[in-house]
C-alpha cells in the first residue's frame, strides 16, 4: 500500500511543481485575448468558466482509458504504477498543457493545423488523417464500451443494439448543438457520478482485506508478454494519450484566461492519472493474474469494472460506480465525434454556426462510426492504441518546435516526444496489426527510424527559426 499512496502523492505534487515550472515556460498573458473572446460564435467558441472547462476536460479526456488501459496494464503487475506517475508529470500533463495552450495561441487550432503550421503542409494532411482515425475509433470503441457496461448493468433486459442506438442519438445530439447546451449543462451531473463512484472504489479498496501490492519490476503478465513497448500502448489514458491532443482544442476555445490553463490542462491530466492508480490498483488486489485474464478475455474489462464494483460497494454503490465507468466513455465519446466534426470543418474550410452544414460533416461521420461498431472490439482496442499513441508523438514534436522557435527549453517535450515516437516504431514493426518483425529487430530499426525522424526535425526547426515563423496569432 506504500506505492500506492507514494504514488499519489508524487501526482499531486507533481502538478504543484512541475507543472508550475512548465506554465512559468511557456509563460502566460492574462491581457491576452483568448479565442472565447476573439473568435466568439456561440457554438464552439464561447467563455465559460474555469471549473466547468476543466470538468469537461477532464470527462473529455477520461474515456474508458484511464479504467479499461489501467485494468489490462494491471496484468504487468506493479511496474505499471511507474508509468502512470511518471509518464503522466512528465510526459502527459505537459503533452496536454502544451497542446491546449499552443492551440489557445493559434485560434483555438485543432492538432492537424498546428502540424500543418508547425512541421509542414505534408505534416497538416498526414495528421488529419490520424486525428480522423483516432477519433472516430474513439468514438466507436466509446459507444460499444459503455453499452456493454449498461448490459451487464440491466443483466440483459435491454437488448446491445437499442443501448448502442440511445446512445448514438446523444452523441449525435452533442456533436451538432452549441457546446453548452448539452455538454455544458450535463456534465457536472455527469462529473458527480464518475467522482462519487470512482472515490468510492478507491476508499472501498483502501479499508478492504485486499492488499495492494507492492513495487516490484518483474514482469507478471500471465502470458509473459514484454513490458516494452505493449505497456505503453495498454496504459494510455492515465499516462499519455494522444486523444488528449484532439480535446484540447475544444476546451481551448472556452478558456477564459491563459492563467487558468495549468488547472484545466495540466490539472486534469493528473486528476485522470490518479482514476487510472484506482482502478489498476483494484485490479491488481482483487485478481490474480490469470483469473483476471480470463475476465478481461470473457467480457472486456467491463466485467471486471462490474466485479470491482459490486465485490467492494455491493448492490447500490456498485451500480453508482459502474454508472462513474459508463459516464467516462460517454463522456469522450460525445466530444471525439464534435472534434472530428471540427477538424474536418477547419480542414475544409466550412463555417460552422448554420446547422446545416454541421450535419454535412456530422452524418457520414456516424454512418460509417455505424458499420466500425461490427469489429471486434479487441481489434479496434489495438488499432486505436496505435494510432493513439502516434498522436501524441505528433504532439508533442509540434510543442517542441514551438518552444525551440521561441528560444525556449523545448527538451521538455523533446525527451517524451522521443521516448514515445521510438514505441510507436517498436510496435508497429512487432505487432501482427504491423509487419510482424522480431521483436529484438524492432528495437534494432526503431532506434534508427528515430533517428531519422530526429534529424529531420531539426533541419526544418532551423528553418523555421531562421524564417521567424509567426508561433502566436495576433489578437485584436
Amino acid at each position: 500500500m506504500v506505492t500506492f499512496f507514494l504514488s499519489i502523492l508524487l501526482l499531486v505534487i507533481g502538478y504543484f511543481t512541475y507543472g508550475k515550472f512548465i506554465e512559468k515556460l511557456f509563460g502566460t498573458t492574462d491581457s491576452r485575448k483568448t479565442p472565447a473572446y476573439a473568435n466568439a460564435d456561440g457554438v464552439d467558441y464561447l467563455p465559460m468558466n474555469k471549473h466547468k472547462n476543466a470538468l469537461i476536460q477532464l470527462l473529455n479526456i477520461a474515456g474508458t482509458g484511464p479504467i479499461f488501459g489501467p485494468i489490462m496494464g494491471a496484468l504487468f503487475g506493479p511496474v505499471a504504477f511507474l508509468w502512470i506517475v511518471f509518464g503522466a508529470i512528465f510526459a502527459g500533463a505537459v503533452h496536454d498543457y502544451l497542446t491546449g495552450m499552443i492551440s489557445i495561441r493559434n485560434k483555438g487550432a485543432h492538432i492537424p493545423e498546428l502540424a500543418g503550421k508547425f512541421l509542414g503542409t505534408v505534416s497538416k494532411h498526414i495528421v488529419n488523417l490520424f486525428a480522423l482515425l483516432l477519433l472516430l475509433l474513439v468514438g466507436t470503441v466509446f459507444v460499444t464500451t459503455p453499452a456493454s457496461l449498461l448490459s451487464i448493468l440491466v443483466d440483459g433486459k435491454i437488448a446491445l443494439w437499442i443501448l448502442i442506438m440511445v446512445i448514438f442519438i446523444y452523441y449525435f445530439l452533442s456533436t451538432i448543438l452549441p457546446i453548452d447546451k448539452i455538454i455544458g449543462r450535463l456534465y457536472p451531473y455527469f462529473g458527480a457520478v464518475l467522482l462519487i463512484g470512482t472515490l468510492g472504489v478507491g476508499v472501498a479498496l483502501l479499508f478492504s482485506d485486499y492488499t495492494i501490492p507492492e513495487l516490484t519490476l518483474v514482469n507478471l503478465h500471465p502470458d509473459n508478454v514484454p513490458i516494452i513497448p505493449i505497456l505503453f500502448f495498454t496504459i494510455t489514458c492515465g499516462a499519455l494519450s494522444g486523444f488528449h491532443a484532439t480535446q484540447s482544442p475544444i476546451i481551448s476555445r472556452t478558456v477564459e484566461k491563459e492563467s487558468q490553463g495549468r488547472y484545466v490542462f495540466y490539472g486534469m491530466m493528473i486528476a485522470e492519472a490518479v482514476i487510472a492508480m484506482i482502478w489498476a490498483a483494484a485490479a491488481m488486489s482483487m485478481l490474480d493474474g490469470q483469473t483476471l485474464s480470463e475476465f478481461i478475455a470473457t467480457g472486456t474489462p467491463s466485467a471486471v469494472v462490474n466485479e470491482v464494483s459490486m465485490t467492494l460497494l455491493g448492490a447500490i454503490g456498485g451500480t453508482i460506480a459502474v454508472l462513474g465507468a459508463i459516464v467516462l466513455p460517454i463522456t469522450s465519446g460525445d466530444t471525439a465525434f464534435r472534434a472530428a466534426r471540427s477538424i474536418i470543418a477547419d480542414y475544409l474550410k466550412i463555417d460552422q454556426k448554420k446547422i446545416a452544414k454541421r450535419l454535412m460533416i456530422a452524418v457520414p461521420l456516424f454512418v460509417v462510426s455505424a458499420l466500425l461498431t461490427q469489429i471486434d472490439f479487441n481489434i479496434l482496442w489495438r488499432y486505436f492504441s496505435w494510432a493513439n499513441q502516434a498522436t501524441a508523438a505528433i504532439a508533442l514534436w509540434i510543442a517542441t518546435m514551438y518552444l525551440y522557435v521561441k528560444g525556449k527549453n523545448y527538451f521538455v517535450s523533446l525527451i517524451p516526444a522521443l521516448f514515445i515516437s521510438y514505441m510507436v516504431f517498436v510496435y508497429i514493426l512487432n505487432q501482427k496489426i504491423g509487419f510482424n518483425l522480431d521483436l529484438n529487430v524492432s528495437f534494432i530499426v526503431g532506434i534508427v527510424l528515430t533517428a531519422i525522424l530526429t534529424v529531420l526535425f531539426f533541419v526544418k526547426a532551423k528553418h523555421n527559426r531562421r524564417d521567424k515563423i509567426e508561433t502566436d496569432v495576433i489578437v485584436e
